[in-house]
């Protein structure tokens, strides 16, 4: 199984090229071989492509250093594994070597092996998640940060530097799968992040993988005194193996067309045996076919 992983400068610079808007990155420890839940919550087995993966802030760093324009985003980075400053400072980090080009997705993950994996309950993954964005809201904005006393963490009023080039802080995009997950990002987020499973043949409803809830999410930002409209959304589309361009495409342009979501990438892991040039070569035709 050859992953290329020390390509992904490379990756990165040709993409950026050929015209891609943002890079993306997701977040893994683990596979385990009898998994206590199966990828996607059913089945006892996680995709072979999840046996392996990069530090996120390795390939976003690798990207930043040979890129100039395009997003670089976090999809999903799995907060509550990570103490809350030093997650700061990386992102930080990534933002400050990018000139300001980092969007921060967060999330809890689905695996609870991995929870155990990097010691940390998998229970209490809802409050360190919310302790996390009390940290990084207070690290990226004050100066100096004041004291934290949470549940989980704490340190004492200090000067955190560098903080981010964006101001007041880069863009956070929380998922919003479940009751909880919705109000969360309703309260704290930025916007959303749906994920589009496309198979061949298509049949991906931008109306209810996108529309419905950030419908939602709107509606309970507003609850929260919120304006509705500064919650957005960044879709991901995941194609199942031997879905066709033409249909990633599909699913592209009909969520610009049918939803006021203005940006998606493609997860193409599960179309290519992990070959750059194959990855390179399926990523051009995909943005050929969307211009």
């Amino acid at each position: 199984m050859d992953q290329q992983f020390d390509q992904v400068a490379r990756f990165a610079r040709e993409a950026e090229g050929l015209g891609a808007g943002s890079l993306w990155v997701g977040d893994r420890v683990l596979a385990a071989v009898r998994p206590a839940v199966g990828y996607g919550g059913a089945g006892d087995s996680i995709p072979w492509q999840m046996r392996a993966a990069l530090d996120p802030f390795v390939a976003l760093s690798a990207a930043a250093a040979v890129t100039e324009r395009p997003l670089l985003g976090t999809s999903t980075l799995i907060a509550p594994w990570y103490p809350p400053l030093l997650l700061a400072r990386s992102l930080s980090g990534v933002d400050v070597v990018s000139r300001g080009r980092l969007v921060a997705g967060l999330g809890t993950g689905w695996s609870p092996d991995e929870y155990e994996g990097v010691g940390v309950p998998w229970k209490e993954r809802g409050a360190r998640l919310d302790e996390c964005l009390d940290v990084l809201e207070s690290v990226w904005t004050t100066d100096p940060v004041v004291r934290h006393d949470g549940a989980h963490h704490a340190y004492p009023a200090a000067h955190i530097n560098p903080k981010p080039v964006q101001r007041p802080r880069p863009p956070v995009y929380l998922s919003a799968f479940s009751p909880a997950s919705q109000r969360r990002a309703a309260r704290r987020a930025d916007g959303i992040m749906p994920v589009a499973m496309v198979a061949p043949g298509g049949g991906y409803d931008p109306t209810a993988v996108v529309s419905a809830p950030l419908q939602q999410v709107r509606r309970l930002a507003e609850a929260e005194d919120r304006d509705p409209a500064d919650v957005g959304a960044i879709l991901r589309i995941n194609p199942a193996a031997g879905t066709a361009p033409e249909d990633i495409a599909d699913a592209v342009l009909r969520t610009r067309d049918e939803t006021d979501v203005e940006h998606a990438f493609v997860d193409l892991v599960y179309l290519v045996e992990q070959s750059v040039e194959r990855s390179l070569e399926l990523a051009g035709r995909i943005l050929d076919l969307t211009r």
